[in-house]
């Protein structure tokens, strides 16, 4: 997957997340939840939008750590919502899934063609 295809998969998600969380009720339990889902999903697309744009392979990793962090709890969050609401996320899921097995392909790739070359 090229980074433009990347960047804009992240973007969608965190677009889709937000559109999942405005199916809640405003005066909902879960709002705490909701929250941070929303802001971990975004994060994902804005680590991953800086990370094209580090300065350096050592930053690249670093700032595509970020993002498997950030990717790992919006899963995390989207399980816990659908078992505490029974709302289907199981698309989101997959495509948060998808998007952390790249950024950990990523991480790994450019790891091993740094230390081959330091």
């Amino acid at each position: 997957m090229k980074p433009i295809d990347l960047q804009m998969a992240t973007f969608t998600l965190a677009v889709d997340v937000a559109k999942f969380c405005d199916q809640f009720d405003d005066h909902s339990t879960m709002r705490p939840y909701l929250n941070q889902l929303r802001r971990c999903s975004s994060s994902v697309a804005a680590n991953y939008r800086a990370a094209c744009r580090s300065k350096s392979k050592k930053d690249f990793v670093y700032k595509l750590q970020v993002v498997e962090e950030e990717c790992d709890e919006t899963i995390f969050f989207l399980e816990l919502i659908q078992e505490l609401s029974s709302k289907e996320s199981s698309t989101l899921r997959i495509r948060a899934s998808q998007i952390l097995a790249i950024i950990i392909t990523s991480i790994r790739t450019t790891r091993a063609r740094y230390l081959q070359k330091t």
